[in-house]
């Protein structure tokens, strides 16, 4: 079972943030977008692009169910997998702490870069990103045990409070 399970939004740093605590706790991090390009053999831009959303979604939810599973880290979720009613309901039920990485979009623009590698926000990407955030938002806040911000902190300072709350709750 994972340490810790982070979500939120592209941009809010689930990757840097990821390693980062892991390094603090010495442990692995499984990030599930890597994961899923390593099964599929490509890059996500190019499955949304070949095969479209609705199989790389259900690619996202095998890889995010396995790890929910195996993974003995820290787990990085891809940001819409949370969209997922089984995923979202294992993260319900698992005893696993799951940290909500929150940013802005002032912050979240400069990480991303709102480029090719982020499929769902190739077209106007500041609005994808404000429309993804309204649906999204409820539901990281409803799945998460803590909420941290990321904006304008860099991801050791991050890593570091969640480490800090994860000691506060064992």
């Amino acid at each position: 079972m994972p340490r810790v399970v982070l979500i939120g939004p592209p941009g809010a740093g689930k990757s840097s943030v990821g390693r980062a605590i892991a390094r603090i706790l010495d442990c692995d991090v499984l990030d599930t977008d890597i994961e899923i390009e390593k099964r599929a053999g490509k890059k996500i831009s190019e499955i949304f692009t070949d095969d479209g959303e609705a199989s790389f979604r259900a690619l996202e939810k095998i890889a995010v169910l396995d790890a929910l599973e195996t993974a003995t880290g820290v787990l990085a979720l891809g940001g819409g997998s949370v969209l997922d009613i089984d995923v979202a309901d294992s993260l319900r039920k698992s005893k696993i702490p799951v940290a909500y990485l929150q940013v802005s979009i002032s912050q979240a623009a400069p990480r991303v870069g709102f480029n090719k590698e982020r499929p769902l926000l190739t077209i106007n990407p500041r609005q994808q990103w404000m429309a993804l955030m309204e649906v999204r938002k409820p539901i990281y806040e409803g799945l998460a045990t803590m909420q941290v911000s990321t904006d304008n902190r860099k991801p050791a300072e991050v890593a570091q409070e969640i480490v800090d709350k994860l000691a506060s709750v064992l």
